[in-house]
C-alpha cells in the first residue's frame, strides 16, 4: 500500500494503537478497499462514525495512515476463532430473511474453531413452532406435541458438519466407528471423512471438555434444522421452502432408501437454508437435553434447556440405516447417555455461545 500512502502524502501507520477491527469499516472480516472508500466518504468531522479509526471526532490522515497500516488484516470479534467469510453468502444462505439475520447480529457468519478446527455457521436469535411436523407418509408422535412457539433470544456457532472420524480421532486417539472400511460408494481416502459415530453422550462430553464447545438444545438443534421452513424436511437451493414429500427428503439426507446401508463422507448432500450439511440422515446427533415425552406441554417459551431430570439423552435426525421418518424436523428419540444403541448410529455436531 505504499504507493497509495505517497499518494496522500502519508508515512504507513504502524497502527500499535488500532487493530484490525477498529479499521474494518464496513464488518465484512476484512481491511480493503470498502473500508477505504467508506473512510474517504467520511472524510472530516465524524464524532462517532465507523471511519473515525482513533476515536477523536475527526476522519483525517491520521485515520488514513492506520487504515493503510493495516490493509489487508483481517478482524475476528471472536478470540476462539478464525473467521473465513464474515457475511453470509448469498449462494449458500439464499434467503435475504435469513442473510439479513445473521448480519444483524454483528458476527461473523463463517469461522474455523481454532482448538478443534472444526468450521462452523452462525445461526442468529429467532423464533419458530416446535414440534409435530407430519410428512405425506409419517403422522407425528404423541412426543413430538404439542406445537409451541420457541423463542431462541441469543446467535450460536453450530457445525457446518457432524464432526468427522478424522476430528474425533485428532483429539481423542480413538476411531469406535462401524463405517472404517472402504466401499464402492466411499473410496479408502474419504473414509476419515465419514462422521463420527456409535458414541455415547457420556463420551461425547469428554471430546467438548476444555474446548469451549457443546452440544446444540434440542430447541436449537431444531431451529437450525428447519431454518426458516415449517414442513417436515427442511428446505435446500433447489426447494427452499421444504416438502413434507418422503420422496423427496434423499435430496438432503442419506436414508435406507439412498445409502447403501452405510454412512457418507460429511456435506455430500445440499446443505439447508442456513448453510448446514447432514441435519437430515447420514448419522443421528445427540443434543444436550435430557429427553421427557411429556416437556413440551410445560417447556418454557424461551430458551429452553430440556427437562431438569431424566435418565435419558435426546437425538435427532435420523441416520443411513433409517427411514424418512427419523429424518423428519421434529422427530426425536433418545438413550441412556452411558450406552450405544447398536441398531443406530450416533454421532453428533458442535455448538459454541460467541
Amino acid at each position: 500500500m505504499g504507493m497509495i500512502a505517497a499518494a496522500f502524502g502519508l508515512a504507513v501507520s504502524s497502527a500499535s494503537a488500532q487493530t484490525a477491527c477498529d479499521a474494518d469499516i464496513d464488518a465484512d472480516g476484512v481491511v480493503g478497499a470498502p473500508d477505504l472508500a467508506g473512510l474517504l466518504a467520511s472524510w472530516g468531522l465524524c464524532s462517532g462514525c465507523a471511519a473515525d479509526i482513533d476515536g477523536d471526532g475527526l476522519v483525517n490522515a491520521f485515520d488514513l495512515s492506520t487504515l493503510l497500516g493495516l490493509w489487508g488484516a483481517t478482524c475476528s470479534p471472536l478470540s476462539w476463532a478464525t473467521v473465513i467469510e464474515f457475511a453470509p453468502d448469498p449462494a449458500v444462505v439464499t434467503g435475504a430473511s435469513l442473510r439479513n439475520a445473521i448480519v444483524a447480529t454483528g458476527l461473523p457468519w463463517r469461522v474455523r474453531d481454532n482448538g478443534t478446527q472444526i468450521e462452523m455457521l452462525l445461526v442468529p436469535p429467532g423464533t419458530f413452532n416446535m414440534g409435530c411436523s407430519a410428512s405425506n407418509q409419517y403422522a407425528c408422535f404423541f412426543w413430538e406435541n404439542p406445537v409451541h412457539v420457541v423463542t431462541l433470544t441469543n446467535a450460536f456457532y453450530l457445525g457446518r458438519y457432524e464432526v468427522t472420524q478424522a476430528q474425533w480421532y485428532a483429539r481423542m486417539g480413538t476411531n469406535p466407528s462401524a463405517f472404517q472400511n472402504a466401499s464402492p460408494e466411499v473410496p479408502p481416502g474419504q473414509i476419515s471423512s465419514r462422521p463420527v459415530e456409535r458414541l455415547q453422550w457420556n463420551l461425547v462430553q469428554g471430546f467438548l471438555a476444555g474446548t469451549g464447545l457443546r452440544l446444540p438444545t434440542e430447541a436449537e438443534w431444531e431451529y437450525a434444522y428447519r431454518a426458516g421452513t415449517t414442513t417436515a424436511f427442511h428446505g435446500f437451493a433447489g426447494l427452499p421452502n421444504g416438502t413434507n414429500d418422503d420422496l423427496l427428503v434423499g435430496n438432503v439426507a442419506w436414508l435406507s432408501m439412498n445409502a447403501a446401508n452405510q454412512t457418507r463422507p460429511v456435506g455430500l448432500k445440499p446443505p439447508n437454508g442456513f448453510g448446514l450439511h447432514d441435519m437430515a440422515g447420514n448419522v443421528w446427533e445427540w443434543v444436550n437435553d435430557r429427553y421427557s415425552d411429556s416437556y413440551y406441554a410445560s417447556s418454557p417459551p424461551t430458551n429452553p434447556q430440556g427437562p431438569e431430570w431424566g435418565t435419558q439423552r435426546v437425538y435427532r435426525g435420523g441416520d443411513c440405516l433409517t427411514g424418512s421418518q427419523g429424518a423428519r424436523a421434529s422427530f426425536r428419540g433418545s438413550f441412556a447417555p452411558d450406552s450405544i444403541y447398536i441398531y443406530s448410529h450416533t454421532g453428533f455436531r458442535v455448538a459454541r455461545t460467541p
